[in-house]
């Protein structure tokens, strides 16, 4: 979050005022490959009794106990759209339009209470009565589901070498971004939900300016909501997901004016 801050205050600084010192204006767009981090996800639950445990009995859970499991992601894909100007000394700032989607590929590593509950069958945190016949490490490994973030940043860069036709450039970013989560192992609905979050990105890319109008670039993000607290479906509890991407995009960008 101090990370966050300190863009924040980055980009206001920079954006302030930018408007009446534009020298050219730009439209692009890209396409993105999306590694989305693992997410360690943790909460607390309400007040419930556990379905059958494996051998007949069930367990009383007390509001405030904390639980959790790891999630892995597929690589994902997206794209992005932005709309800017460039500045006489190397700036450019511009608003962007970012889409990105990754399925779950497994859960792993269920803990209740501080300990592992894997080897416990899936009834007892489904809510049967009777054995499922399946642990909860099977039942979680089967991964369904999938995170989407749709997101709006203010960002502002550095193009170095400017007047040449090769400009290396790094930038920041802060905005909001609109998280949903999907997980729903083995078609057991657990999460489905959303929250808007702050958001952050740190980008370092490379522009080729092909003439007078036209620049493709590459680049590579870094990018991070606040974590999304959603409700927990399959028993009483709210669960904190990690919202961390690493981002590769190529793309073209169009000066005008």
């Amino acid at each position: 979050m101090k990370i966050g801050k300190l863009l924040a205050c980055l980009c206001a600084t920079a954006l302030i005022g930018a408007p009446a010192y534009a020298q050219e204006w730009y439209v692009s767009g890209s396409v993105s490959y999306a590694n989305q981090s693992d997410s360690d996800n943790s909460g607390t639950t309400g007040a419930f009794t556990t379905g059958n445990l494996g051998d007949g009995t069930t367990l009383d859970v007390a509001a405030g106990t904390p639980y959790g499991w790891n999630t892995e992601f597929d690589n994902g894909s997206g794209f992005n759209v932005e709309a800017g100007a460039r500045y006489g000394n190397g700036l450019r700032s511009g608003v962007e339009i970012s889409y990105t989607k990754a399925d779950v590929e497994t859960h792993t590593g269920v803990t209740l209470g501080g300990g592992s509950i894997d080897a416990l069958d899936a009834a007892s945190i489904a809510g049967s009565p009777t054995p499922l016949g399946a642990s909860v490490a099977a039942i979680v490994a089967d991964g369904r589901g999938d995170i989407t973030s749709t997101s709006v940043f203010a960002n502002v860069y550095y193009d170095f070498n400017s007047a040449s036709a090769w400009q290396p450039y790094v930038g920041a970013g802060i905005g909001l971004s609109d998280v949903n989560v999907k997980y729903n192992p083995s078609g057991v609905d657990v999460i489905d939900g959303g929250e808007t979050k702050f958001a952050y990105q740190v980008k370092a890319g490379l522009t080729w300016r092909v003439n007078e109008t036209w620049d493709v670039f590459g680049e590579y993000a870094y990018r991070a909501t606040d974590d999304v607290e959603l409700d927990n479906d399959l028993f009483p509890g709210t669960l904190n997901i990690e919202n961390q991407q690493n981002l590769l995009s190529i793309g073209a960008r169009y000066r005008f004016g």
